[in-house]
C-alpha cells in the first residue's frame, strides 16, 4: 500500500484530498454520503468574526462546464461556530480547517484569535478574495500589499498553521504567493474562483442578483494548474490545489504541477461521494505507476 500521507506546515493529513470551503457546508450534512474519517481534511464554509446575512437570491447559476454562486459568505459568525458548530466537529477523526474572512486586517486577526482558542482546530485558510472596506471593495487578495496587510494581522494573533487562499483575478499570482510567504503564511492554496457573470436574454438582465459571481467547476481547471504551476516555482511553502477537479486524475495533474494537497468543491454538488473516489484514484495511481509515497508525484512534472 502507498503511504497517502502528506504535510501542511505542522498539519500532517492521512492523504491528500480535502473538501473545499462552501461546497460541504460543515461536513456534518455530508455523514450519509462519505465516510468523513477518511477525508484528508474538512475546511469548513466561510466564517466571519459578525454573522452574515449573504446576498439577495437568485445567487447560483449553471453555466457551460461550472458554475456562478454570489451567495456572499452567509454564516452564522464566529462566536456561533465555536459555542454550536465545534463541539459535533471536533469528534470527526479528520483535520477539521476554517476559513475565515473578513473586511479589515483587524477583523480577519479577531476571528482568527477566537478560532486559535479551540484545541482541536489545528489550521485556518484565509480567503483574501473579500472586499476591502477602506479601499472602495476592491479585495485584498489582488494586490501584494493588500494581501501582504491581512496575513501580517493574522499572524501576529493566530500560531497554528495558515494557509492563504488566493485570488485569481491578478495580473501575477506568483508575485501575490511570494507576499504572503513573507509575511508568515505556512502555505497557500488555490485558486479561489475567477469573476464571471451569466445575462437572462430573454429578461434582458443578469441572472445573479448582484450581477456578477464566482465562476468554479471544470471550465477553471486550466487556469487552476497553471496557476499552481507558476507558484511552485516562485515560493517554498506548500501549495494546496483547488480548481475544477472532478476525479482522481485531475487530483493527479494538480500534484503533478506542484500541490502537495488538494480540495475538491464544486463536484461535490455533483457527487457527493466524489472525495473517497478521488482518494481511491489517488491510491491506483500510485500503485499503477509503482510510487512509494503521494508526496513523490508533488512538482514531478516540472
Amino acid at each position: 500500500m502507498a503511504d497517502l500521507s502528506v504535510n501542511i506546515g505542522n498539519l500532517g493529513l492521512k492523504n491528500p484530498v480535502m473538501t473545499a470551503s462552501g461546497t460541504f457546508g460543515y461536513g456534518l450534512e455530508f455523514a450519509d454520503f462519505v465516510d468523513l474519517n477518511r477525508l484528508g481534511g474538512i475546511i469548513v464554509k466561510g466564517t466571519t468574526l459578525e454573522p452574515r446575512q449573504g446576498n439577495a437570491y437568485p445567487r447560483m447559476a449553471e453555466t457551460a462546464h461550472g458554475m456562478l454562486n454570489c451567495v456572499g459568505l452567509q454564516n452564522k459568525g464566529v462566536d456561533y461556530f465555536c459555542e454550536h458548530i465545534y463541539p459535533e466537529v471536533r469528534k470527526m477523526d479528520t483535520a477539521i480547517l476554517v476559513n475565515v474572512s473578513g473586511n479589515s486586517p483587524e477583523s480577519y486577526a479577531e476571528c482568527a484569535r477566537r478560532i486559535a482558542a479551540l484545541d482541536d482546530i489545528p489550521a485556518i485558510e484565509l480567503n483574501i478574495s473579500c472586499p476591502n472596506v477602506k479601499q472602495g471593495g476592491m479585495a485584498f487578495g489582488v494586490t501584494c500589499e493588500g494581501a501582504a496587510s491581512v496575513v501580517r494581522a493574522v499572524r501576529a494573533v493566530y500560531p497554528k498553521t495558515l494557509i492563504v487562499k488566493l485570488s485569481p483575478n491578478v495580473t501575477s499570482i506568483a508575485d501575490i504567493a511570494r507576499a504572503v510567504e513573507a509575511e508568515g503564511a505556512d502555505a497557500v492554496s488555490l485558486i479561489n474562483t475567477l469573476m464571471g457573470m451569466a445575462i437572462d436574454a430573454e429578461k434582458r438582465c443578469p441572472v445573479l442578483s448582484i450581477g456578477t459571481g464566482g465562476l468554479s467547476g471544470p471550465a477553471v481547471k486550466p487556469v487552476a494548474l497553471r496557476m499552481v504551476w507558476q507558484v511552485y516555482d516562485a515560493v517554498k511553502i506548500p501549495i494546496v490545489g483547488l480548481g475544477g477537479i472532478m476525479n482522481a486524475t485531475d487530483a493527479v495533474e494538480f500534484m503533478l504541477a506542484g500541490a502537495t494537497a488538494v480540495e475538491i468543491g464544486t463536484a461535490n454538488f455533483i457527487d457527493p461521494s466524489v472525495t473517497m473516489k478521488v482518494i481511491d484514484g489517488i491510491e491506483d495511481y500510485l500503485q499503477r505507476h509503482n510510487f512509494a509515497s503521494v508526496r513523490d508525484l508533488v512538482g514531478a512534472a516540472h
